[in-house]
């Protein structure tokens, strides 16, 4: 029987930080991107593909006002969608501390805000039970020290680029590990540390990439461990090792690396932009988000979904509406989500399982009619039930030895069907509930 019943330890295999447990348990997190950007609220990388001098950017940092900012609301919103834990850009490539940290005076306490904003945050979430997560940016376009390159958005500023030769990558590195720092000492226990990001191989003829010898990931690691112990880290500090992270990507299997399984998180965003962005219109439905979260599972992921709040400081409307939306599906059918995985079985067309133990989940992205077949079940399954209502799903089993044929279809041997009502039951995916044979 094919029944899994051991989930795989990720804590032995040499790629991986930490303790990942709660993470592979969990499956679903908040991504929020938050900081200057929300004002020009046209991508957080408006910088760049503006080319905004700093002196000119300046105007979102004295602007920078989140009146209406109450964490306590978010942390709600995302409890209630289901998701378990949350990352939150500390600071982004602009190179704006949402803390108030003691080595730079660009930072929300300057702002009209006025305060430690990301201190409430954490307190807000860990108050609502989810674990906390940082993202922070290797980067940063702003410090006075960091060497202009291809990624720059002075990059074609000649006269800029002029004055900034002299610039010392040590004072920046001492720079990034002192923030790392405070961020790992002053705000209790973190649960995950999100960097973005490296780009060693990237080659402008007139300047290079930035990675681990430029941030001195080793060392940088290794504060980080003495600091945190349990902490889990992402996979771009460009030390070959951490939680795989793809963006706006969905894998078409479980992601592997010298034929081990890996710990992944898919990352994506509500429409297009992480950042606040007014103008993008390019939002998934929930139809397709609830579909993108099983999808991931099944493969072993996680799912990372972004928020970009506003300059107010609050989640947009359509950004909550998406949220209640995941959060109605999530409150019937969590248990395929949480603590679930890969199954070893096959799924049929239109369809994925996550199991769990011997819980196997069909989660059915296309309605048939009136019959779905399921691959070498037979004889494992000891009862079925649609998961939103507990209601009972009939099944027939076929003799392993006989294949049923006609002229226009053939049942598998060892297969089973299940016998499904006409009408779609009315939510975004049913899934059904297959208890398998111990």
């Amino acid at each position: 029987m094919s029944v899994r019943t051991e989930e795989t330890n990720y804590a032995n295999i040499p790629n991986y930080y930490g303790d990942p447990t709660w993470l592979i348990h969990d499956r679903f997190g908040l991504f929020i991107h938050w900081g200057l950007y929300a004002a020009a609220a046209r991508h957080e990388w408006v910088m760049n593909r503006e080319k905004i001098h700093p002196d000119t950017y300046r105007k979102y940092f004295k602007h920078f006002e989140p009146d209406l900012y109450q964490p306590q609301k978010w942390a709600k919103a995302a409890k209630e969608a289901g998701m378990k834990y949350f990352v939150i850009t500390t600071k982004h490539h602009e190179g704006f501390a949402l803390w108030d940290s003691q080595l730079t005076d660009y930072k929300a306490t300057n702002t009209p805000a006025n305060k430690d904003l990301l201190k409430e945050m954490v307190e807000a979430f860990r108050e609502e039970g989810l674990k906390v997560g940082f993202y922070h940016s290797l980067i940063d376009w702003h410090h006075p020290d960091f060497p202009i390159d291809g990624l720059h958005p002075q990059r074609e500023d000649e006269a800029f680029k002029a004055k900034a030769s002299g610039r010392e990558i040590q004072k920046y590195r001492e720079y990034l590990h002192g923030q790392v720092r405070e961020l790992l000492t002053n705000y209790g226990k973190i649960d995950y540390l999100w960097f973005d990001f490296s780009y060693p191989h990237q080659d402008w003829g007139w300047s290079k990439g930035k990675g681990a010898e430029d941030w001195h990931s080793e060392e940088l690691e290794k504060m980080i461990f003495e600091l945190q112990p349990d902490i889990i880290l992402n996979d771009r500090l460009d030390l070959g090792r951490g939680v795989v992270t793809p963006e706006q990507y969905q894998p078409n299997a479980p992601i592997e690396i010298n034929d081990l399984p890996v710990l992944w998180e898919a990352c994506q965003t509500l429409n297009g932009s992480w950042g606040y962005d007014r103008d993008n219109l390019d939002w998934k439905s929930v139809d397709m988000l609830v579909k993108m979260l099983i999808d991931t599972v099944s493969k072993n992921g996680n799912l990372l979904l972004n928020v970009g709040p506003n300059g107010r400081g609050e989640f947009d409307e359509r950004s909550l509406e998406t949220l209640q939306g995941i959060g109605q599906w999530m409150r019937l059918h969590s248990r395929s989500i949480y603590g679930a995985a890969a199954s070893n079985f096959q799924a049929p067309v239109d369809c994925r399982y996550t199991q769990r133990g011997n819980r196997l989940y069909l989660h059915l992205f296309s309605w048939p009619f009136k019959h779905v077949h399921l691959k070498g079940l037979s004889g494992k399954i000891e009862y079925a039930q649609f998961l939103h209502d507990a209601s009972e799903i009939h099944y027939k089993e076929h003799d392993p030895n006989e294949v049923i044929t006609s002229t226009e279809w053939e049942i598998a041997p060892d297969s089973v069907t299940l016998e499904l009502p006409v009408q779609k039951p009315n939510v975004t995916v049913p899934v059904v509930e297959i208890f398998l044979k111990e």
